[in-house]
């Protein structure tokens, strides 16, 4: 592969720093270079510095002029759901009628409408309408995505999601983290107690046998899977190797938190609800919460997580997309920026911070990716704007310029 030297970056977003997740006022530090520039070989960075640093080491290189734009790391999607068949319009019509969330799942819409589209699809399906959702991530600057399955709900269908996030990682530049979340829900012909032990017993073991998970995941919730169900399945999944996240106290503060804690999770995801006894446990075990404000706004609510408070009790804060068809229909990063920024009063270098860097480390990746740093990979985005703080202030269209993954430009 040749080398490449990407040159006149008015803001180069290195988000160098400490070997770990960013914390308190380290969420502010973006370790920005001024007229920045990055020498890319093999696919990896090779030198981060000014142009000038740069140009005159890039012998032999490519050399690409910025034109004064933004340079950041790819973000990095710590919370996604990005393979699924249909979609849930109908849903959206009665969200915007006054339904909530809660009813609209009890009238048999809801996940149980993308479970049943999703299941009398075939893998190559399944497999071109997620490549199509993958290149709309790419067009937002993201270059990484955490992807969970539970779409599915049987043994098969689980195991069909999770060969389609193998694929996309093996025929698409998105690099694809995959989750196994196969308690998202139960299935209406089956009891919880059966279908728990289905995860636990059959599930679980072939997912972790035929190595298509590192991450497994529970919908904790009133209506779902309870407090003990929940523990049950992600301690089996602990013994099997996988760690764990959780999506927990979105819709009611039900314990989730804690819960996540107790087990040593890497993540807690939502947390809309969470309140300070849940924060400070999740700070007890240093679980990164994963805040989703895309699915507060599409669900019309206003109960936005407490980021302010997490940040400020020593939390390495994430933010993701929650991409999904049927509560965060969007894969735009910088949109969740200008979410976190005016709904959550997050900084817009905090929020950069915990799309990239932190996202990162909470899927075990940071030591590959997050940061413009040597050694790293080469995954890039450029945007056209002069000021970082831009990509969250303008809302609603791409400012995405070009993007690179592994050094090479994809879009």
């Amino acid at each position: 592969m040749k080398s490449l030297a990407l040159l006149h970056a008015s803001q180069l977003v290195t988000l160098s720093g400490p070997k770990r997740p960013r914390v308190g006022k380290e969420l502010s530090e973006l370790g920005i270079i001024r007229d920045g520039g990055v020498l890319i070989r093999d696919g990896k960075i090779d030198i981060v510095g000014t142009s000038e640093e740069i140009e005159k080491k890039a012998a032999g290189a490519e050399i690409v002029d910025l034109g004064g734009r933004v340079v950041l790391p790819g973000f990095v999607d710590a919370h996604t759901h990005l393979v699924f068949a249909g979609n849930r319009i109908d849903d959206f019509e009665r969200r915007s009628r006054g339904e909530t969330y809660e009813q609209i799942a009890k009238a048999g819409r809801g996940i149980w409408s993308t479970v049943e589209k999703t299941r009398v699809a075939s893998e190559a399906d399944l497999f071109a309408r997620a490549k199509k959702h993958a290149e709309w991530f790419l067009k937002c600057g993201t270059t990484t995505v955490e992807v969970k399955s539970g779409y599915g709900l049987t043994l098969e269908d689980e195991l069909k999601i999770l060969r389609v996030m193998r694929q996309l990682n093996e025929k698409t530049a998105l690099e694809v983290v995959p989750t196994f979340l196969g308690a998202h829900a139960v299935p209406r012909d089956t009891s919880p107690g059966e279908y728990v032990d289905l995860v636990i017993n059959q599930m679980l073991p072939r997912v972790a046998k035929e190595k298509l998970a590192k991450f497994c995941d529970v919908f904790c919730e009133r209506g779902y899977f309870d407090i003990e169900q929940s523990r049950e399945i992600l301690t089996a999944a602990k013994k099997l190797g996988l760690k764990l996240r959780g999506h927990v106290d979105q819709l009611t503060n039900s314990g989730g938190a804690k819960l996540m804690a107790e087990l040593g999770a890497t993540t807690a995801d939502h947390l809309e609800k969470t309140a300070d006894q849940g924060i400070t446990a999740l700070k007890s075990r240093n679980v990164q919460p994963v805040l989703l404000p895309g699915s507060v706004y599409a669900l019309g609510s206003t109960s936005y997580p407490r980021a302010r408070e997490m940040i400020e009790a020593g939390l390495a804060a994430v933010l993701a997309t929650d991409f999904n068809p049927g509560s965060s229909p969007t894969p735009s990063m910088p949109m969740v920026l200008s979410l976190a920024c005016t709904q959550m009063k997050m900084s817009p270098a905090e929020a950069i911070t915990a799309a990239t860097i932190n996202a990162a480390y909470s899927l075990s990746r940071g030591d590959k990716i997050g940061s413009l740093e040597a050694g790293k990979l080469a995954n890039i985005g450029v945007f056209d704007c002069e000021d970082y703080r831009e990509l969250a202030y303008w809302f609603g269209f791409p400012q995405t310029h070009a993007v690179y993954v592994r050094g090479t430009r994809i879009c």
